[in-house]
């Protein structure tokens, strides 16, 4: 049985815990829906990268639904914003696992998960992580508009060091 990794906010987990994880996510584009995971691997940091990219939405605290799935079941695996493609969730793993950087890296299970199939949760230090994207460390953002940069703490001076494109708009 391939053991996964699915973080959602800690005031879900007792909801979760009674009836899976049945919040499918809608296929948008090229990414297949269903409940997004990421292989439960050795490597701590892997395993739990998405975690401070999904806090920054600020829905409070990140825990961690660990759960096993056979491993012929099929997912889809892929970089995010990337074509993802059909394997087994042990194959899933296997090339997660052999990867030179697994950062970035997604799986898609195109099911709910019921809650018989949950292994634990757990919560999880709330820093592990990267932001905007795998790279994205000391390199300034793509875009500094009022969109793209919102309320985030911070950005009234970003947009002021970096020249925002609304100050050619005024």
């Amino acid at each position: 049985m391939a053991m996964f990794v699915h973080l959602t906010t800690e005031s879900r987990t007792s909801r979760v815990q009674r009836n899976g994880i049945v919040r499918l996510r809608k296929a948008v584009g090229s990414l297949p829906g269903g409940v997004y995971a990421v292989p439960a691997a050795r490597n701590f940091y892997a395993s739990h990268q998405w975690l401070r990219e999904l806090k920054r939405r600020n829905q409070g605290p990140i825990a961690g639904i660990y759960f096993r799935v056979p491993d012929e079941q099929p997912v889809w695996l892929g970089h995010y914003g990337q074509v993802h493609r059909l394997v087994s969730a042990a194959e899933a793993i296997a090339q997660f696992m052999t990867a030179d950087d697994p950062l970035g890296w997604q799986v898609v299970i195109p099911r709910r998960i019921e809650a018989k199939e949950i292994h634990k949760i757990r919560r999880l230090p709330q820093v592990i992580g990267w932001r905007f994207s795998p790279k994205a460390k000391g390199k300034p953002p793509f875009c500094t508009c009022k969109f793209c940069t919102r309320g985030d703490f911070g950005s009234a001076k970003l947009r002021k060091r970096l020249s925002s494109p609304d100050d050619e708009c005024n």
